[in-house]
C-alpha cells in the first residue's frame, strides 16, 4: 500500500481526486488532505507519504514555492493543474507526472502505475531543473531530463545534434558527448521539443536545425550535420524542409 497526500486549495478538487483514488487505485491510500501549501508542508512532514498530489496554482504560496520550503522531498510527485500550457511543458521537460483537471481516471491510473514502479523518488536535480525552466525569461525552456535505463540524465537542448528512432526507444546524439538511449519514442520527443529549433525530416530522425552543415539534393535528399552525420529527408518532408531553411 502506498500512502498519499493531496494538496489543493479547492475542496471539490480534493474530494473528487480522493474518491477516484479510493475507487480506482486500490494500492494507494490517501492519509491526508491539505487546503494550502502551508497545510501541505505540515501533512508531508507528519505522514511522510510515498506520493504527493500537488496543485500548482494556490493562493499565497503556489506548488512550486511550497517545494522550495521543504527541506526533504522523499516522495513521488504528481502535479495537478488546470490547463496551463507553459507550466505543463516545464513539468514534462523535468520528467514529472501531471494530471489535468478534471482528473481523468485512466490518466490517474497510468500515473500511479508509472510512479509506483520507480525507485527512488524524483531527484533533487529534477526539482532544480523544474525551478530553472519555470524561471526562464520569455518562457524559453532550455534544459531537459531524459529518462534512460540507468535513470534520468540532464542535458541542455543546444547540445542535442539529432535524435534517431530505435523501436520504442530513441538514440540521442550530442555535440562532443557520447550518445545515449532514452526510454521514450521519437514521437514523444517530437511533441516535447521546440519546433523553432528541432525538425523531423524523416520518420526515423529529428534534427537540431542549428547543426545543419549542408543539404544534398536528391529524391528526398540528405542533410549533412556539422558532426559529420548524414540524415535522410523523406520526399514528403522535402518541401517543408527547404521552405524552413530558406531554399
Amino acid at each position: 500500500m502506498h500512502t498519499a497526500v493531496i494538496i489543493d486549495d479547492e475542496t471539490k478538487g480534493r474530494l473528487a481526486l480522493s474518491e477516484k483514488i479510493k475507487e480506482y487505485c486500490p494500492l494507494v491510500k490517501v492519509v491526508a488532505e491539505a487546503a494550502s501549501a502551508k497545510e501541505g508542508i505540515a501533512a508531508i512532514e507528519k505522514h511522510k507519504p510515498k506520493i504527493v498530489f500537488l496543485d500548482i496554482e494556490m493562493p499565497g504560496m503556489n506548488g512550486f514555492d511550497m517545494l522550495n520550503q521543504l527541506p526533504e522531498k522523499n516522495f513521488h510527485l504528481i502535479f495537478t493543474t488546470a490547463y496551463n500550457q507553459y507550466a505543463i511543458k516545464a513539468i514534462k521537460y523535468a520528467a514529472f507526472d501531471y494530471l489535468l483537471k478534471p482528473v481523468d481516471i485512466e490518466e490517474l491510473k497510468s500515473s500511479i502505475n508509472n510512479i509506483t514502479a520507480k525507485e527512488p523518488a524524483q531527484t533533487k536535480e529534477q526539482l532544480d531543473l523544474l525551478q530553472h525552466n519555470i524561471a526562464q525569461p520569455k518562457k524559453t525552456l532550455n534544459k531537459l531530463a531524459i529518462p534512460t535505463a540507468e535513470g534520468l540524465l540532464f542535458y541542455n537542448l543546444e547540445d542535442i545534434v539529432y535524435l534517431e528512432a530505435q523501436s520504442n526507444y530513441t538514440n540521442l546524439h550530442f555535440n562532443g558527448k557520447p550518445k545515449i538511449i532514452a526510454s521514450k519514442t521519437l514521437k514523444d520527443f517530437e511533441e516535447l521539443l521546440p519546433t523553432d529549433i528541432f525538425f523531423r525530416p524523416h520518420h526515423s530522425f529529428i534534427i537540431n536545425l542549428n547543426y545543419i552543415k549542408r543539404y544534398i539534393r536528391g529524391d528526398g535528399g540528405q542533410i549533412e550535420m556539422q558532426t559529420g552525420a548524414f540524415i535522410d529527408v523523406s520526399r514528403r518532408k522535402k518541401d517543408e524542409f527547404l521552405h524552413l531553411t530558406g531554399h
